[in-house]
């Protein structure tokens, strides 16, 4: 159960202020500047997303190419991540 959470962290904190701001945003009565707020809100979090999502890089692809690069002379850099 603990690993849902740690894994999908970022899922749920945005679902926790979706929820938030919506609540806030459409306590009364729903009107074009809030559902315009909430819409670039969204849109702001999704662009936050793509901007921190995990992606593969090329190198990761081939080991033996990393391999070759290792001790060739140039300095080797290696970041080990996991996608969540």
């Amino acid at each position: 159960m603990a690993s849902i959470f740690n894994q999908y962290s970022l899922l749920w904190i945005v679902v926790v202020i979706l929820i938030a701001v919506g609540f806030f945003l459409f306590r009364k009565n729903r009107r074009i500047p809030e559902i315009i707020a909430f819409l670039v809100i969204c849109a702001g979090l999704v662009i936050a997303w793509l901007f921190i999502r995990p992606v593969q890089t090329p190198l990761s692809e081939t080991a033996a190419e990393v391999r070759a690069q290792i001790g060739a002379g140039k300095p080797v850099l290696l970041e080990f991540q996991s996608p969540y």
